[in-house]
């Protein structure tokens, strides 16, 4: 099985994978704006609409934001309004493990196998990620029941062990799933750690976190101002919505946002198997994912 690694991309190979995305990005967009759902660019992609007008060079993907309220409006708006024939709304279930903790739409067309779900007999389409926004508790002792669920729910839906937060989170990770094997038993903590963290309505909160983008980011704290309207930035010749008050969330999750990185990190941050954008993942199947050499 060939791993084709962040370095493995050639310049215009990432090129024409960033505008595969963007095509995905449009389509999300126009369902969103449909249906009066509100969503952000987030993470790289907020960055990239701002430093850059468009993608970061080195970004491989799609991230974005919602708030729970229109996040879980999303799944249903998409089976009746959305061309469920070209683009996926995927989101872990009871009967569906994708090892992400968010949802995505995945382009039905294209492949992108990443190297953590190349055993996994799922849709490996191109994805948009879809991060959702929570309520930040005001007080200490909630919030700490919110990380702790959160970190609960990482570790059962995921159901992996967790190799790159410290090795205390790895050993306690690897313990608890040598305990509860089924996978049916995941699927029942996972789905009350899930609806113990996300109780907190964010009306009712000064902050926002984001839950399900692994344990650096589920400490960081928003100003929910931040997030009250949408403004938008050109984005690869497209006007995309960012935080109104971007600075200060970018400040929050990354620091100085606007500096680059030293030239090493300049790379894309996703492995993937194999993918192919011109045919579909279930062309695949049996021979870069769901084979016999796993």
């Amino acid at each position: 099985m060939k791993k084709l690694n962040s370095k493995s991309y050639k310049k215009e190979e990432l090129r024409n994978l960033q505008l595969k995305s963007l095509e995905l990005l449009l389509y999300f967009k126009k369902i969103c704006e449909e249906n009066s759902l509100r969503f952000y660019l987030c993470g790289g992609c907020c960055i990239g609409a701002v430093r850059h007008q468009g993608f970061i060079p080195w970004d491989d993907d799609v991230d974005v934001f919602m708030k729970r309220e229109d996040y879980e409006k999303l799944e249903k708006i998409w089976a009746e309004k959305a061309d469920t024939s070209r683009y996926s709304y995927c989101r872990p279930s009871k009967d569906k493990n994708y090892r992400n903790l968010f949802a995505t739409i995945n382009d039905n067309n294209t492949t992108f196998i990443k190297t953590h779900q190349a055993d996994l007999d799922i849709n490996h389409g191109l994805a948009l990620d879809i991060l959702p926004l929570d309520g930040y508790p005001n007080e200490k002792y909630r919030r700490f029941l919110q990380i702790f669920w959160a970190l609960i729910y990482s570790l059962f839906c995921a159901e992996m062990v967790p190799v790159n937060h410290g090795k205390l989170i790895k050993f306690i990770g690897k313990i608890l799933l040598g305990i509860f094997r089924s996978h049916n038993i995941r699927y029942k903590i996972w789905s009350f750690a899930e609806k113990q963290m996300k109780k907190y309505k964010i009306s009712d909160c000064e902050n926002i976190t984001e839950l399900c983008s692994g344990p650096f980011y589920m400490m960081k704290k928003y100003p929910k101002n931040a997030f009250e309207k949408a403004t938008n930035k050109n984005f690869e010749g497209y006007e995309m919505p960012i935080p109104t008050r971007y600075d200060e969330y970018l400040k929050a999750a990354f620091g100085d946002y606007m500096r680059l990185p030293p030239e090493e990190k300049r790379v894309p941050h996703h492995e993937a198997v194999f993918w192919d954008l011109n045919n579909s993942y279930k062309k695949y199947k049996g021979k870069y994912y769901c084979t016999e050499d796993k």
